[in-house]
Parts: structure tokens; sequence; C-alpha cells
């Protein structure tokens, strides 16, 4: 009886883990998607600034 408690006792740890890990993945997941729209909006934002300086050195005199 003692070694199914303990083997009742580990299946109940690695539930909990599993769950938590779970859950932290979800979150992780999330977290990249947030980064990810962040970066696509920086690079798009550094596009456009690249455009306006290729414009402003046009304008230099040579």
């Amino acid at each position: 009886m003692l070694e199914l408690d303990q083997l009742d006792a580990t299946m109940d740890r690695l539930l909990a883990a599993s769950s938590r890990l779970y859950a932290e993945n979800a979150a992780l997941r999330a977290r990249v998607a947030v980064l990810e729209a962040d970066k696509a909006e920086l690079q798009q934002r550094m596009e456009e600034a690249r455009g306006r300086i290729e414009v402003l050195m046009e304008r230099l005199p040579a």
C-alpha cells in the first residue's frame, strides 16, 4: 500500500507540474506574440525613417 501511496503522490506532483508548465507555456506564447507585433511595428518605423533619410540625403548638395 505504501508503494501505491508513493505512486499517487508522484502522479499528483507530475500533474501539478504539467498544469503549471502548460500555463507558463501559454503565457510565454502570448508574450512572444506581443513581442513579434512590436518587432514588426519597429521594423516598419525603421523602414519609414530610412526612406526619409534617403530623401534628405538626395537633397544635400553634392
